[in-house]
Formats: structure tokens, sequence, C-alpha cells
């Protein structure tokens, strides 16, 4: 059992999820969508990217390839020329119209609902696919690890790991699955809002009085 003075104690860990709760109480995913497909290409989309410039570009592509079935017969320089803005587009391109072929022909042009067949789709990992299942499915398979949630995870001690999937399953196992999903788009507000990556907004943190991260810019204890 975790000391009382040990930061991933069960009574610190609820302290922080009804902080989060208080200040984020409808935090949702930013990226836009009207399906569990839209929803994966944009996500393939946002590696490495705002969410706020894959919001840009998927209206264009949408029109232009509504379904699994015509992404996957697009040719790779009209999706090359459509997500361009959003980095690694030639990669990118070749994983959405992978996406659209899979999803078509193994799936019956649905997209899954489990992690195991969701990881079959190109350009989808336990990333995407924690996105598509919490966001659209509402299924608590795991918690998603981005740039927010992994920076954060960090500056509170809920892990030491560096790796995605490591740092996945400590907060698996930290975090009771009922709150696996608002958890995730709360940490991530937070980290867009108050806990980015340079002089983090410390004295506005609700959080703060929790907090024992180094190079904080400001401490009440």
């Amino acid at each position: 059992m975790a000391n009382k003075k040990s930061p991933t104690n069960p009574a610190r860990i609820a302290a922080l999820l009804d902080a989060l709760q208080k200040t984020y109480p409808n935090a949702v995913c930013a990226l836009h969508h009207k399906s569990a497909w839209q929803l994966t290409v944009a996500t393939i989309l946002s590696a490495q990217c705002t969410d706020v410039r894959v919001n840009l570009v998927t209206p264009a592509l949408f029109r232009a390839f509504p379904t699994p079935k015509l992404m996957a017969a697009a040719s790779l320089p009209e999706l090359e020329e459509l997500i361009r803005t959003t980095g690694f587009f030639r990669n990118k391109a070749k994983s959405i119209q992978g996406a659209g072929r899979v999803i078509t022909e193994e799936f019956h042009g649905k997209v899954p609902q489990t992690m195991p067949e969701l990881l079959r789709i190109p350009g989808v990992a336990r990333k995407t696919a924690n996105v598509v299942l919490g966001t659209w499915f509402h299924i608590a398979d795991g918690i998603v690890v981005d740039t927010h949630v992994l920076r954060i995870s960090h500056r509170l001690a809920l892990t030491r790991e560096t790796t995605p999937e490591k740092v996945e399953r400590d907060l698996m196992r930290l975090i009771p699955q009922p709150a696996w999903i608002d958890f995730t788009h709360r940490i991530i507000f937070h980290g867009r809002a108050l806990c980015i990556a340079r002089k983090p907004r410390c004295a506005d943190c609700p959080l703060e009085p929790l907090c024992n991260a180094p190079g904080k810019t400001f401490s009440s204890h």
C-alpha cells in the first residue's frame, strides 16, 4: 500500500481527479468529427500536428473522400495535397489510404470497437485507438498518452517512465477505470491552458497545491 506521502497514494489521486473535474467539467476531444471514421482519420493526422491545424484540413478532405471506401480509392497525390499542412503528409496519406482499405475490406466499412482490431488498421497505434474507443464508443480500454499527458504525468510524479506505452500502464494502475476517458480529456485541456511546456502558469493552477514538480514558476508550499 502506498504511504500517505507517496505522490501515487489514493487520496492524492482522488484530489487530482476532483480538481480536474471542477476545472474542466466539459472537456471533450478537440478534433472535429461526425463519425468514428472521421475521428480515426483526424487522430492519425494529428500526430506531431496541432488539433487546430487538423480541423482546418479535414472538412475539405472529408468532402472529397467521405467514406473509407472512397478514401481507399483515392490517389496518394490527391491525399497528400489535401493534408500537406499537417506535416509528414506522405506517410500520413499512405496511412489514411490504408486505413480506408482495411476498414472497407476487413471490417465492412465500419470502424471496429476493440483494441486488437483497431491496431490492425494502418496508422493506428494505441494512442489513436484509445481516442476512438473513448471519444466515440465510450469504451475505456486505456488512457491516451500524448505530449500533454506525458509531460503532466511526469510533473505530477505519476510515473517515471518515458515511453507512452509504459506511462499508460502506470496511469491505468493509478486512475480508476471509470475516470480514464474524462481524465484524458481534462489533462489535455490542462496542458493547453495552464501546464504548458515552457513557463507553466503555476500561480493559476488548481493542481498546484498537490504538485511538487521541479521548475515550478510559483509555489504555495
